[in-house]
């Protein structure tokens, strides 16, 4: 066993996934010193993709001042592009996420995708051929209408007047004019990473099952989705696209739906989109093992999304995967076994806390690493 792949998520409020691999790293050479490594850090597409792209890449963060997600709202938002400059990665959360409004001014209603659209136009200034895009954590319910006009879209009322920013005033939408909208979206490829399957109206609908965590009372869910099916109908009769029908339509209150509506973009889940833009199935097939790891798995959720496609690919790809996690909830040998793991081991035990597994994370995933692979490369090993 000479090529281990190193491939966790992070440990949340204790170690990023590099920090992780890194913990990693030490626990397989404090073993296997003539081991070859390859630290491979994972996220699964949400807050922190351009931290975990950019690095992957090689690239360079960069920053722009855009607009934020309320009225008047400015923020400084990050994004990367890659070393040779074909790839630029940004997060919506950047410049639309829950984290920019202070708990008691959420309010969906009047929230904007503007400078997300911003955020797209610097990309395409920068000339890079390929848009990463991460959509989670949103703060915003305007189905992309903010990032349109940042684009030089215009959407207008029955008077041909500019409608307001926000979800709300999509009720008033009766036109879309889309002469100045940036030409060169058509020659780049934009891909979107997002983890959800929603549909943009309707009970299972962006304004139903997301609006009410951003600030939406009963009564403004009503009011948003009556907006956005109005906004629906109108992207089918202006750009011939049936954004009601698209899985994961509704992610991000509706931005899934504008992107691919104004922008062509392609939805993916994100661990794949990140998996495919570090290359992971290139690394794995110089791997003689793979070892995975997060926070906490249970045996009803499983695993999160991250370690779901990093254990897929491997097991796939017929490479043996193990995993050291923060904590499991359920059987053990619900786990372990031909079809998953071939073993685990986790930080918290009988004999650690919780919060002493915290403090200590980074210490504890090595000693812990070690023990892992020492089982593994014992003769005859059984889990």
């Amino acid at each position: 066993m000479k090529t281990i792949l190193l491939a966790p998520d992070s440990f949340k409020g204790s170690l990023t996934a590099h920090e992780a691999a890194e913990a990693m790293e030490r626990g397989v050479l404090a073993i296997r010193p003539d081991a070859h490594i390859i630290r491979h850090p994972v996220s699964d597409g949400g807050e922190g993709l351009v931290r975990v792209l950019s690095q992957a890449m090689g690239g360079t963060i960069r920053h722009i001042d855009v607009h934020g997600p309320l009225p008047g709202q400015k923020v400084k938002a990050r994004w990367a592009l890659s070393t040779d400059g074909s790839t630029a990665v940004l997060e919506m959360a950047e410049a639309a996420g829950l984290s920019l409004m202070p708990v008691d001014r959420r309010d969906p209603k009047i929230t904007t995708t503007y400078g997300v659209g911003e955020l797209l136009r610097a990309a395409l200034e920068s000339g890079a051929s390929s848009i990463i895009l991460g959509i989670g954590g949103s703060g915003t319910n305007d189905g992309g209408a903010g990032l349109a006009e940042a684009l030089g879209a215009k959407l207008l009322d029955e008077r041909g007047h500019p409608l307001q920013h926000g979800g709300v005033a999509l009720q008033q939408l009766s036109s879309i004019d889309m002469s100045g909208m940036d030409g060169r979206l058509k020659n780049v490829s934009l891909t979107v990473a997002c983890d959800v399957r929603n549909t943009l109206c309707g009970e299972e609908g962006a304004s139903a099952v997301y609006g009410p965590q951003k600030g939406a009372t009963p009564e403004d869910v009503q009011l948003l989705d009556s907006a956005l099916h109005r906004y629906g109908e109108c992207l089918r009769t202006v750009l011939n696209v049936d954004v009601f029908a698209i899985p994961g339509g509704g992610a991000a209150g509706g931005l899934g739906a504008g992107l691919v509506a104004f922008c062509g973009a392609r939805l993916k889940t994100g661990i794949d989109v990140v998996l495919d833009a570090t290359r992971f199935d290139e690394h794995l097939r110089s791997a003689d093992l793979v070892i995975t790891g997060e926070g906490r798995i249970d045996d009803q959720v499983r695993f999160g999304k991250a370690l779901a496609g990093v254990i897929g690919r491997s097991r796939r790809a017929g490479i043996p995967v193990a995993a050291v996690v923060g904590a499991l909830q359920g059987e053990r040998n619900s786990f372990v076994n031909s079809d998953f793991l071939v073993d685990l081991e986790t930080l918290i035990d009988g004999s650690t806390t919780s919060h002493y597994a915290m403090r200590h994370a980074a210490e504890l995933l090595t000693a812990k690493t070690g023990v892992l692979l020492r089982r593994i490369l014992r003769p005859h090993h059984s889990p």
